[in-house]
């Protein structure tokens, strides 16, 4: 019996989620602990200007983002567990070498090659569960692995808080490039090879434009893919400020992490509840009526922003309500983009990842660059992005919002398209 056949019968469910979620927690690890400790990384530095610290985050996004779309038809062709090696293997050597970083364009450069070897953990982990789960139960299985990767951003901004209180801002990267051996160690010794044999790709020019090319013309999953991008810009934009949002508007200093874990568990709590009801009223019905309620809580939110400065009750309400209902729209249009692309779900992986990272970096970005000690930038982003995404996803619809879909009308099994 051979070591990957072992290794896929001790994997029991549990540790596979967790694993799973361990591997993509890495990525939010890489972001959410910076957050305390941007002003003192800017400080050491000779950052004055608070927005430019921002790209300590956007750096990491967009190597993240843009080296997806190699790991895609790397890991169809060579199957899952030797790019991720690769990948994890590249993410811990940047995240130490980055507690050396004699100044900030060196710090940068270090991040962004961090997350081109992150990369391969987010491709590769959505590409696994695409190739053991398809259809609700793909898209419960999504949602139990969320819930448990939503544990990082609950605690990761207290434990940069923590360390900072122990040593310099350098010790943070110290902690990062630690947590991805061990996770390295566990996937190496435990994750299975779970790529089908007969899906296996040739790694050449025709092959892997034949590949985008299946992912870019089904229409369900091209538009269902799109309006994830728009989900993350506006997150990524509200993570960009959210240190200036809590401490400078609101003077919430050291309990940052807190209202941070708060906002964190609201989105956990949500992941949980979709994966005990996803099978029963299917990811279109409850991923339309989260996008639905989205963008009238962000709407909402902008009219306050508008009037003027918005009482933190206020502010706070409606933050967790949207990241709620973000919570619900992402992991089950996640999976719907998916769904039709078991075939090529590695590549499937890459381009969602790079469109939804990428794309989401920028108009993060681009949302966080505009702090100007309000609100309003980023009430505008919600909205504006919660309007596209339900753009997105009456194209992929036809028009039709709360369908249950054709696959459930006339099943395929795993991985058909």
């Amino acid at each position: 019996m051979t070591d990957s056949a072992v290794a896929t019968r001790d994997l029991s469910r549990v540790e596979f989620i967790i694993l799973i979620a361990a591997l993509m927690a890495l990525n939010a690890l890489a972001i959410d602990v910076m957050l305390p400790a941007l002003p003192y990384m800017g400080e050491a530095l000779g950052i004055a200007n608070e927005n430019e610290r921002q790209y300590v985050v956007g750096a990491y996004m967009l190597g993240f983002g843009i080296a997806q779309l190699a790991f895609g038809p790397l890991t169809d062709r060579y199957g899952r567990r030797a790019p991720l090696l690769v990948g994890l293997a590249l993410y811990l050597v940047c995240a130490f070498a980055a507690t050396f970083a004699p100044n900030f364009a060196v710090l940068l450069a270090l991040r962004f090659t961090q997350g081109l070897g992150a990369a391969g953990t987010r491709v590769i982990a959505t590409a696994v569960v695409r190739d053991k789960f398809s259809g609700r139960e793909m898209a419960e299985i999504m949602s139990l692995t969320f819930m448990v990767f939503m544990a990082i951003p609950i605690i990761a901004p207290g434990i940069g808080q923590v360390i900072l209180l122990t040593g310099p801002w350098q010790y943070i990267f110290l902690f990062m490039s630690g947590l991805a051996l061990l996770i390295s160690i566990w996937a190496f010794l435990r994750l299975p090879e779970t790529m089908h044999p007969e899906y296996r790709r040739a790694l050449s020019f025709k092959s892997v434009t034949d590949g985008f090319a299946i992912v870019l013309t089904n229409r369900q999953a091209l538009f269902y893919g799109l309006a994830g991008t728009f989900l993350f810009g506006a997150m990524f934009g509200f993570i960009s400020a959210s240190q200036q949002i809590f401490v400078e508007i609101y003077g919430l200093g050291p309990y940052f992490p807190v209202a941070f874990a708060v906002m964190a568990s609201t989105i956990a709590i949500a992941q949980f509840i979709n994966s005990r009801v996803v099978r029963h009223f299917g990811m279109r019905r409850i991923s339309h009526t989260a996008i639905l309620v989205y963008v009238t809580m962000a709407l909402i939110w902008a009219g306050f922003a508008l009037a003027g400065p918005v009482p933190f009750p206020i502010f706070f309400g409606l933050l967790l309500v949207i990241q709620f209902f973000f919570g619900w729209a992402a992991s089950n249009m996640n999976s719907l983009s998916m769904e039709p692309l078991g075939q090529v779900a590695g590549t499937a992986a890459s381009v969602f990842g790079f469109t939804q990272t990428v794309g989401g970096a920028l108009i993060g970005t681009y949302i966080g660059q505009h702090y100007n000690g309000t609100l309003l930038p980023n009430a505008l982003g919600y909205a504006g992005m919660g309007i596209a995404v339900l753009t997105c996803v009456l194209i992929a619809e036809k028009g039709r919002l709360f369908g249950v879909g054709a696959q459930y009308a006339h099943p395929e099994p795993s991985g058909g398209h």
